[in-house]
């Protein structure tokens, strides 16, 4: 009969399949709080679930249950005995997905328009979710599926999705940090001459519950935005978020009175180029979504550290409807 090995005290990231981890306090910690100690030990973890699991008693130094303030000493031994738990319930559908990058720790993919990310009131399944769930169903242990940031239903194009829980806290991280690059196209209502930078606070609209406002309470809200194509009475605008609220681009762009055409919250009414053609107006008035597709992310991989860039094509309804756009202009010179 041969001994059981001893624990690893530097163990690999956080599997959701291991057992118990153990991570020994290093000379340099000593004296420092458990649980700053316990989030560097294991960054693979949220400091939010890290200290559910302090308070449960999961999260362990030399065996014993500890207060987060308790100072460590070196050569202790860290330890989190947590299972983790499903933290998403909805089921698994094959639905298609347009995978662009995919390896072991991330998912980026293609969302088309009219795909609901989460499941909620009104769209209980066919959801993003679901779909990831049917490709890698580990997905169910990780905080909202490993989905880390959101594109609105109508909006399209590309999004990171954490396949691990190491994964998950970094891309929250550098999303908190503003380290991850998001830029999207969209087409505004107006011929803008000059690109800018759109620096309003958002929240919630005092009246209207579905939609957001620029308001002077409001959570800090930045988008930069460039001209990439000016047709007579619109604009094929370049932007990129700097921070991301919710539908921050729809909500600034109409705040500086360049509203994105066909969106059915902010857009306003339809504005149309003056004589424009029949095809013209029939494409901008069967056009019933946001013009927003996000065109290109980049982030640092949460394990490599190196740069993964993505690119979503543009879809096919945007490409009309600026090629219509395109047609007009050059059918009616100035």
């Amino acid at each position: 009969m041969t001994d059981s090995p001893a624990p690893d005290p530097n163990p690999d990231p956080l599997d959701e399949a291991a057992g118990p981890r153990r991570a020994a306090v290093p000379a340099a910690a000593a004296g420092r709080r458990f649980d700053a100690v316990l989030a560097e030990l294991f960054p693979e973890v949220s400091r939010s679930r890290l200290a559910e699991w302090i308070k449960s008693g999961d999260a362990r130094l030399d065996g014993q249950v500890v207060r987060p303030r308790d100072p460590v000493r070196a050569g202790q031994v860290a330890s989190l005995d947590a299972v983790l738990d499903t933290q998403t319930h909805a089921l698994p559908q094959d639905i298609p997905l347009d995978v662009l990058h995919e390896d072991e720790h991330v998912f980026v993919v293609n969302k088309p328009a009219g795909l609901v990310v989460h499941p909620g009131a009104g769209n209980p399944d066919g959801t993003l979710v679901n779909a990831l769930l049917f490709r890698d169903p580990a997905l169910a242990a990780l905080p909202r599926a490993g989905i880390v940031h959101r594109l609105d239903k109508d909006t399209s194009g590309v999004m990171v999705v954490a396949r691990t829980l190491q994964a998950h806290a970094s891309l929250v991280e550098q999303l908190a940090a503003r380290d991850v690059h998001r830029q999207y196209l969209a087409v505004v209502v107006g011929a803008m001459v000059s690109g800018g930078t759109v620096r309003a606070p958002i929240d919630r609209h005092p009246r209207d519950r579905l939609k957001m406002a620029v308001r002077d309470d409001g959570r800090d809200a930045v988008t930069h935005y460039r001209l990439r194509e000016r047709f007579r009475a619109h604009t094929a605008v370049e932007c990129r978020l700097e921070t991301g609220r919710t539908h921050q681009i729809r909500v600034h762009m109409a705040h500086i009175k360049y509203p994105i055409v066909g969106d059915p919250l902010y857009g306003g009414p339809l504005k149309l180029p003056k004589g424009a053609a029949d095809e013209l107006v029939a494409t901008l008035r069967g056009f019933r979504r946001q013009a927003l597709h996000a065109e290109t992310l980049e982030f640092a991989h949460p394990v490599g550290g190196e740069p993964v860039r993505a690119t979503a094509p543009v879809p096919q309804d945007m490409l009309e409807l600026m090629a219509a756009l395109r047609a007009d202009r050059e059918a009616n010179p100035a």
